[in-house]
């Protein structure tokens, strides 16, 4: 699959059919996710690949407890309709992942991370892409489970208490991928316009100098869209 189709096919999964994921293929999505760029080369992420019907039954009651709790932030209809979205699917899927973040990793002091030491949870982040995008050009969908007690999911697993849990992901094959991400088919939100969220050389300036003029054409008249 060719990146932009990846990234533009990616979705978040919350189904998944009988079809087991080969070994070869997990450790192929994980290796790219270990590829990802990473202040200093800290690498500060670990994956922790939970099979066992045990673990991923304990954790899904955490998040049965946190989406109720989640619920009380709306009312009426609306909190009828998020209690209906499925966020989560650990009992579907076959593979669980921990990814977790070690901040101390690359020791006291890591190159580039003087000013901003949070970049070490960025990185992991985009591990977290990396995996995901590559689940999605092998044909593997992925959910990231947010509705979770980072603290309470750490001691099922053994998480040492250092140690930073960033993402918990749900991975499967998909009897079928979406061609819309799941809350839009929902009714719950919509992908924002790019030039609504896209400035240029200061905040809140949206328009793009175009160098053979001297107007400056708004985005959409440039054409520049996303798909």
């Amino acid at each position: 699959m060719d990146l932009f189709d990846a990234i533009y096919r990616r979705r978040d999964v919350r189904e998944f059919g009988n079809d087991e994921i080969p070994q070869e293929t997990l450790l192929k999505i994980l290796n790219a996710a270990h590829h990802a760029g990473s202040v200093g080369l800290m690498q500060p992420w670990n994956f922790t690949v939970i099979r066992s019907c045990e673990t991923q039954s304990a954790i899904a009651d955490i998040v049965a407890e946190e989406n109720n709790k989640a619920a009380v932030n709306y009312t009426g209809e609306e909190r009828d309709k998020y209690l209906s979205l499925h966020l989560e699917a650990i009992h579907s899927a076959p593979i669980n992942i921990a990814v977790t973040c070690d901040s101390q990793r690359g020791g006291p002091h890591v190159a580039g991370r003087n000013t901003m030491p949070e970049t070490d949870l960025y990185s992991t982040c985009c591990a977290i892409q990396n995996l995901w995008l590559a689940a999605r050009a092998e044909g593997v969908g992925m959910c990231w489970v947010s509705l979770i007690d980072p603290e309470r999911v750490k001691q099922i697993i053994g998480i040492p208490a250092d140690i930073k849990l960033v993402g918990y992901l749900c991975l499967g094959v998909p009897e079928s991928f979406d061609d819309r991400p799941h809350l839009e088919r929902q009714g719950w939100k919509t992908r924002t316009p790019l030039e609504d969220i896209l400035f240029f050389e200061s905040w809140g300036h949206q328009q793009m100098m175009d160098s053979s003029d001297t107007e400056s054409p708004s985005l959409i008249k440039r054409g520049v869209t996303s798909p």
